[in-house]
């Protein structure tokens, strides 16, 4: 099977796109908006770019009526948004978090989750979350889509602290990911969630270079 997605119609029942890309992380970002309503929504379009200094992205489509999401808007109001992680115990809280919802209404109260301040952002973070990324803004670059709601916003910002529960942290000071279980969006409806590790160093690296990797 192959095909020209912008030219062909796919001979499948569903679209293999997202299906093919993956596991995706999850943006789930915490935002507040110039009037104090709080906002959070999860973004399976999320990445980090660089290390030094630690920079990230995150792309949000339009909605089907042109309106930009209330993300968007909020980070480029206020300069903040706060990236949290997605893990299995909370994977109830981020799927209520991705239902529309006009911008006078308090996420975090639907998705049935606590406020923690941040120390920089002027939102709130996710208090079951073991990991935050307080993350200001940098810009915004739009590319148009075929139709309103293939419109992206794509969102860029620099991380400003870091939030690492201690709990949750190895005795040699990693992350315990298979403790954390995150999850990751798949294709269609489908999650997957992370709770095997396996390490592969590149042949011939040297001392310099697992050091990078050590010290971002």
């Amino acid at each position: 099977m192959d095909y020209n997605p912008n030219t062909q119609t796919n001979p499948l029942p569903y679209s293999p796109f997202k299906a093919c890309t993956v596991p995706r992380p999850i943006g789930w970002l915490s935002t507040i908006s110039t009037d104090g309503i709080c906002n959070l929504a999860p973004y399976s379009q999320w990445q980090n770019l660089t290390f030094d200094p630690p920079m990230v992205m995150f792309s949000a489509n339009q909605y089907p009526d042109g309106r930009r999401k209330d993300t968007v808007r909020n980070a480029e109001e206020t300069g903040w948004f706060v990236w949290n992680m997605a893990t299995y115990d909370l994977r109830e809280a981020v799927n209520k978090s991705a239902q529309a919802f006009d911008a006078d209404i308090d996420e975090f109260d639907h998705a049935g989750v606590t406020k923690q301040a941040a120390k920089q952002a002027p939102g709130p973070m996710v208090a079951e979350s073991p990991c935050h990324f307080e993350c200001s803004y940098i810009s915004t670059h739009r590319l148009p889509g075929n139709s309103p709601v293939g419109t992206i916003d794509i969102v860029f910002g620099r991380v400003e602290h870091i939030h690492v529960a201690d709990h949750v942290l190895t005795p040699d000071g990693k992350l315990d990911i298979p403790k954390i279980r995150p999850i990751a969006r798949m294709g269609y409806y489908d999650y997957t969630v992370v709770d095997e590790v396996f390490e592969m160093r590149i042949p011939g690296a040297s001392a310099a270079a697992d050091g990078l990797e050590g010290k971002a």
